[in-house]
Order: C-alpha cells, then structure tokens, then sequence
C-alpha cells in the first residue's frame, strides 16, 4: 500500500473481558472502516455517526443478552463507551482541541506553558508547576527571568462545556459557507475545532479521562530526541544553530553561543552531546547487548555502519532503550548530573509501564516529573522542548484515572493494524480486502472455537509451552523441564553426586514429618527419593522451564540471544545471582526424576556488587560457593547481563525479565477468573513483544481505537476502570 493513503480502522475491545485476553487480537472488534485516502481531520463525525447511534441505543435501550452460565439466562446488557486509545494527531481530529499552536497540550487548555523560537514553537517553562516558594523560580539560569506565574489551572468536565458552548457550529467539508477550507477561530474559541460527536452521548460529558494520551508514542517520540541530541545526529539533534542563537536571543549559557572565528561560524561542544569517540562507544555498547529470547528485536542491526547513531528504531525499541540499556550506556559518556536526570526520566517510563501501578507512587512520580523536567530545561536547550516532552508531565495523572497503561496504549492495536494490512491483496481496493477478510478471519474464529480435537490459535501450544507435568507428592519431583537439543550422559564423580543429593533431600519440605518421626505410611515416591541416583545423569544444552527458555553459558556465548542468566531469591532479602553451566537430570526408581541446574554463582558482597539510582551492577569474574552449585530448575529465574563500560571489562548491570505465568495465558474456568483475576499480574515483556513489522510512517498513526464498557455483570480490568 502506498504510504500517502490514509484510511481509519475503528476497533472496539471490551474491559469487560480479563485483563490477560481483553487485549488480543481474536477479541477486538472492527467496528467502522473509514475510506481513504486523504484525512478527514474535524470531519471524522460524520463517519462516526453509526457507532455513536449504536452506543445510544446500548446505553439507554440496552439489548438481551443471553448469558451461557445459566440455563435460560437472559439478562438486559448495557454498554458505555469508556474512552478512546489513539496517537496525538489523532486525537485532534476526535476531540476538536487542536494539537498544535502555542496551546497545544488538552490537559492544560488556555494554560499550556509556551513560547516561541526560531522556526517553532516550543513548551518551555517547567518551573511554573513548582510550589510558588520554590527557589528554582528566581533562577536566572533557566530563562533569564523569574517564575512568576502560577501553575496551570485545573479544568472540571463542567469548564469544558463551558468553553465548548462557545465553539460556533460549522458545517461538515469544505462548504463555501465554512469559509474554504479553513477558519479562523476566534480568541473565545481558544483551540478548539469543534464539539466532538461523542458529545451525543449521554455520560460523555462526566468522563474525565475521555482521550488517553498514548504512552508508546510519547515514549518513542521522547528517546527519539534524547537519542538524536546525545549523538547529534544531523537529522534527529535538537541541537541545531538556531537552537544555539536561541540561547543567545534567552541570554543564557553564553558558553554555548555560536562565534565567528575569521570566515567560519564556531560551535562549541555542549555537555548534552556526546564526542565522536563517545558516540563510537555508545554505539559499541548497544550492539552488544544480547537480550534473552522473545524480549526484543536484535539491536546490532540498528547501529549505523560507522558506528555514529542508530537507525530504523520501532517503538518497542526505543521502549527497550530507554528503561533498560540507555541509563547504562551514557553513565560514562555524560556528566553525573545529566546521567542522574536521564536515570530518573527512564525510571519513571519503567514505573509508568508496570504491570500494577499505585496510586500514592503516581502521586509522588508527578511531584518527581516536575523536577526531572526543570532539570532538563537546564541541560537541553529550549528546541528540545516540543508537545511530546510536554506530555510527559500529564502521563501520571491519567495513570490514576486509567490505570495501568498496558490496557490503553497502541501497541496491540498495531499489532492489529499488522493483520489488517495482511488482509489486501488488491491495492486499488484495499477497504474491500480488509473488510472481506475480516468477516471470513471472524467466521473461522468462531468455528474454530468448537473444534475441540483440532489444534487452532486459542489451543496452539506457546513457542516456549513446557507441557503439562503430573502433580507429585513430592515437590522436587516436580521440578521438571522440556529438553532441548541432543541428549548427552555425563558421569558424576560421588563427591558431586552427594552434593547433588544433598541438595534435593534438603529442599523436600515434605519430609520434615518423617525426621520427627510423626510420618505417615511410606509411599512410592518416599521410596524413591530414598534411594540414590544413577552415576550417570543426563545433560542437556537447552531446556524450558516454567515458559522459560534457560540455555548453558557454553552454548549461549554462540547465539545473539542471551538465555543463560539465572537468579534465586536467599532467606531475606537479598539475591544470587550466576551463570547456568550444566542441565542435569537425576533419575530416580520407579520412574521418577530430578531436574537440576549446575550454576557458576557471582560473589554478592558490597565489593562486588553495587547499587546506585535502581541499577545492579556486579563483578562476573569473582566466583563463589563453589561447593554449592545446584539449584531446581523450577526455582530458577531468568536474568540478563549487559556490560557496565563505567565500572570495566568485568561489570554487568543485572537486568530482571518477569514472565508470564501460565494462569495468565490461558483461562481454564469460565468462572474462576472472576475470583483468581486480582491475583494475576500482567508483565510489561509480554507487551515489550517484538514488533518488527511496525511502521511508524504509515496510516498506522491514524487509526482510532475505542473502549467499550458493560453495565451489568461487568468485570474490570483495574478497580478505575
């Protein structure tokens, strides 16, 4: 498809569903398909109107349902729609508040902190939401000039309609009467464009989060411009000669000012830039890192051939970057100050991306943003500041209103695009392609539902599915894997076989009866475990564990992947942390066996591990417990390693990887996840899924991605749903 056509794919999804499938693409509903090939801008209403006529009448009609817990169950279900989930231009066109001029950001309205420079407008002026006693407001450093004014107001639903009732009625297209093709709005207008269509519905209006503000794009677009800047990049820098006279237009860092020097105009380096060496380095360093399997695409093939600046980086990448590998990269590249601010700018991203958010730690993070923000006005010059970096500080207060952003941001929305572009085979109709094969992907879907002896999408076993393992008496017999690769048999000497054995009994909290003598009737297991092992145990390459893919150091240092961390929690609160050397399994009468991992531990004192700012830094060539190696496979967790170029050849920054849970990827009991649902936790890695395929540059930008609600017999994905 050619990239200057433009079409609009409406999707609806439904909260009502648990949180872990509410989200997938077999239950997203393609509700309106809006033509191309040019934008429709403010006239989006009038290809709306079906779905808001639609959502009145669920809303105040309601429609029977049939409900298939109970025999005959018939039951009136409502439906409200919740919010909308779409990028920033997109939101222009939904909500009528114009995205661009000098009140740009929806959230602080008439208030939006702006100012002009050379050739844009930027959002500059952080230091207006500090407390008005703050001494950072007479700093002269900033922008010459104190603070003086307060922060933004708050505006209710209540001062929207008000400011909305003063918004003139135009006519839809570009009707002689509407004045061409644009209009000048008046200065009682403020930004907006028009009164949205989904005004029309009766509950809109009290709905305080009506438009999220879409975290991947936000994230994207804000490593974008850190990226770009610290490796002046010529395309991408914010750096540029007009931010540099700019600085001089302000009066500040005259250090920074550009200079004649005989027939050539000078620039000197700034600290936010890195140097040609450093850009090396940094570059280096990303082509290094080796994530463990399914967490991201493979970052060497970002990295330009001359090892100056990254190229072609997907929103997931630019996720990866900025909450795992760009705090490590720059600690040495920058001066403490500017590292310690970028630091704190990607741990708020990581905290605003978990799998459960708190509501006081989104109330302490808004307080925190201020001041990265001020910060960065000091470091960055005034350029850098566009809407996107400007959104940010707005991102915690939705966070309390929403919830957890996984529920509301795009990226499986442009997963679903993926599939809808999938669906065009003719280019000249490609409306036609993708509503036809939609119905007929619909019409398999629910057929394939029924086929209970048929292997479909909703029974595919996972790429990394470890089967299904027999519960034991005896939990170590429970400590199973799926073996990857060839079967070799190694022989133990009895020194490590005792060690091995020892381990086992002593991680069998089954038989504490037994050593008090209060035991039951021996079993078959008991009987067992009793017994010793064969000298010869088996040894593997490769296995799964749990969903968990785990490969031998010795095979790992030849992959791009990095499957070879492990971890185990201690009795308090501190943890181990080594490399897995050997896969053994231990075999045992009666069928029985033992699945054990061979690990090299890390020393874990204070001096040869560091924590500074939430980063885990630990010295791989010190070994310890020699004598203690083994550990279950079902008690290991995975971890990654990336090298700490501030600390030396021998420093790795540990980098945890939460995994799905098997409850979590599937629903056994129709009924029993409305009473397990709080307990299960959604991990960020499952959203952090490759997206090779996603194309920022498309019509993907402007698909629109709408929330729908149940009255009754609802379940919700986060108590502020």
């Amino acid at each position: 498809m050619s990239l200057s056509y433009s079409m609009w794919p409406v999707v609806l999804t439904t909260y009502n569903l648990p949180p872990w499938i509410c989200m997938k693409a077999e239950y997203l509903m393609l509700s309106l398909l809006i033509p191309g090939p040019q934008s429709l801008g403010k006239d989006m209403d009038v290809f709306l109107c079906p779905l808001i006529d639609e959502s009145k009448e669920l809303w105040v009609h309601g429609l029977d349902t049939r409900d298939a817990a109970y025999e005959n169950g018939v039951f009136r279900m409502r439906a409200a729609l919740l919010w909308t989930v779409n990028d920033f231009p997109a939101r222009s066109s939904l909500s009528g508040w114009s995205g661009q001029g000098y009140r740009a950001c929806p959230t602080c309205n008439e208030d939006t902190p702006s100012m002009r420079v050379i050739g844009k407008t930027t959002y500059f002026g952080y230091r207006r939401f500090l407390a008005t006693n703050h001494h950072w407001r007479s700093n002269l450093q900033f922008d010459g000039r104190t603070e003086r004014k307060r922060p933004p107001r708050r505006f209710s639903t209540t001062d929207i309609l008000e400011q909305l009732r003063r918004v003139k009625t135009g006519i839809p297209g570009k009707h002689p009467n509407y004045g061409g093709v644009k209009r000048k709005r008046g200065d009682d207008e403020l930004n907006w464009r028009k009164k949205s269509i989904f005004y029309e519905l009766p509950y809109w209006a009290t709905i305080e989060l009506k438009h999220n503000l879409d975290v991947m794009h936000i994230e994207k677009n804000v490593c974008d411009s850190l990226l770009g800047t610290l490796l002046a990049d010529p395309h991408k820098s914010k750096d540029t000669d007009n931010a540099r006279r700019d600085l001089a237009k302000l009066g500040i860092r005259h250090e920074l000012h550009l200079f004649e020097d005989g027939n050539k105009l000078m620039k000197p380096a700034a600290d936010c830039t890195f140097s040609k060496a450093n850009r090396r380095k940094f570059c280096r360093f990303i082509r290094s890192v080796k994530f463990p399997d399914g967490f991201a695409s493979n970052m060497s093939k970002k990295i330009a051939q001359n090892d100056s600046h990254l190229l072609g980086l997907k929103s997931h990448d630019c996720h990866v970057i900025m909450q795992r590998l760009l705090p490590m990269g720059c600690r040495s590249l920058v001066t403490k100050n500017i590292w310690s601010t970028i630091v704190e700018l990607c741990t708020f991203f990581k905290q605003l991306c978990a799998s459960t958010v708190n509501i006081s730690d989104m109330v302490e993070a808004q307080k925190q943003l201020v001041l990265i923000l001020c910060k960065l006005e000091r470091i960055f010059p005034p350029a850098f500041f566009d809407i996107m970096i400007h959104l940010v500080l707005h991102l915690p207060e939705e966070a309390i209103l929403g919830g957890p952003v996984h529920m509301r941001w795009m990226y499986p929305f442009e997963r679903y695009l993926k599939r809808l572009k999938d669906y065009v085979r003719n280019a000249a109709k490609p409306e036609g392609s993708i509503a036809e094969g939609y119905v007929v992907d619909e019409a398999l879907t629910f057929c394939s539902r029924y086929f209970d002896d048929v292997e479909t999408r909703f029974n595919r076993p996972d790429m990394n599915d470890d089967g299904i393992h027999p519960t034991r008496q005896l939990s170590v017999f429970e400590s199973q894997c799926k073996p990857l690769g060839k079967q070799s048999y190694v022989e133990l000497d009895n020194n490590d076989r005792d060690k091995a054995e020892f381990y086992i009994l002593n991680n069998s909290p089954e038989l504490e009866p037994y050593l008090k003598m209060q035991a039951p009737e021996v079993t078959t297991e008991l009987l067992s475990l009793s017994s010793n092992t064969n000298m010869v145990v088996s040894s593997y390459p490769a296995c799964i564990v749990n969903g968990v893919r785990f490969v031998t150091h010795d095979r790992d240092v030849r992959l791009r992947t990095q499957n070879s961390g492990v971890s185990v929690p201690g009795t308090g609160q501190e943890m181990f942390y080594g490399q897995l050397q050997e896969i053994l399994e231990f075999s045992y009468l009666n069928g029985f066996s033992v699945v054990l991992f061979r690990c090299k531990w890390f020393k874990c004192d204070s001096k040869h591990m560091v924590t500074e700012n939430n980063i885990t830094s630990i010295d791989i060539n010190g070994e310890a417990y020699k004598d203690d190696q083994f550990i279950l496979a079902s008690q290991a967790k995975q971890v990654f390693y990336v090298a700490d170029p501030s600390r030396g050849p021998n420093w790795c920054v540990v980098q945890h990887v939460k995994h799905l849970t098997n409850a979590s990827r599937h629903v056994t009991d129709d009924s029993s996840f409305l009473n397990d649902a709080d307990e299960v936790e959604l991990s960020d890695e499952e959203d952090e899924s490759v997206e090779e395929y996603e194309d920022e540059e498309t019509d993907a930008e402007n698909d629109i991605d709408t929330e729908e609600d149940d009255d009754d017999r609802s379940y919700h994905a986060s108590d502020s749903d």
